[in-house]
């Protein structure tokens, strides 16, 4: 069976995004970005990956990426309408259209995941935000923190889910030249 992986970056005080959204403030450190090359091609969107080399790279770990509208919009909103072309691209939405080559899901996600997780393929990648983790919490088999070494104060949290404690095994770290560390946990 497919394991739903929650991929993301965060900062030390548990935000994966500025209160307006943006998350330019982790920075694109060397390191993280050569990390992400070797380990994660398929998490860099389509439209970066040819500059950093990697634009026929296959995918090693995921072949669907699940986002919330917020995580979609702003590149949609940049003319970006296809942001993970290489991957199976499913926004989930009750606003807006589909776009070439992203299916909108308006239904409940968790029901929607549990059954993809039953076909065959490679993981699947949610990739946020903070909302759609939060309903996704429960079907989350892995996660792989990009730990940043900031304290942002406020923000999109790393799972908007209200008091539901989920318990986490550690599986690993990996410390990177730029002070970021990758933790990853699996599922108790």
């Amino acid at each position: 069976m497919r394991k739903l992986v929650y991929f993301v970056a965060a900062s030390i005080d548990g935000y994966i995004a500025a209160p307006d959204g943006s998350w330019e403030f982790f920075g694109a450190p060397d390191a993280s970005v050569a990390f992400m090359v070797e380990q994660f091609p398929e998490t860099l969107p389509t439209h970066v990956r040819a500059a950093l080399g990697v634009d026929d790279a296959p995918n090693r770990v995921f072949d669907t990426v699940l986002m919330g509208r917020h995580t979609y919009e702003p590149a949609f909103q940049a003319g970006i309408t296809s942001p993970y072309a290489h991957l199976k691209q499913v926004v989930f939405s009750r606003t807006i259209a589909g776009s070439d080559g992203v299916d909108v899901v308006a239904d409940d996600p968790l029901a929607f995941v549990e059954k993809l997780k039953q076909e065959p393929g490679r993981d699947i990648w949610l990739a946020g935000g903070g909302n759609l983790a939060g309903q996704l919490l429960p079907a989350v088999d892995e996660v792989v923190l990009k730990l940043n070494p900031v304290i942002a104060g406020g923000g999109i949290p790393l799972a908007a889910a209200g008091f539901q404690p989920h318990r986490f095994v550690p599986d690993g770290t990996t410390v990177l030249a730029d002070g970021v560390q990758v933790m990853r946990y699996r599922t108790a």
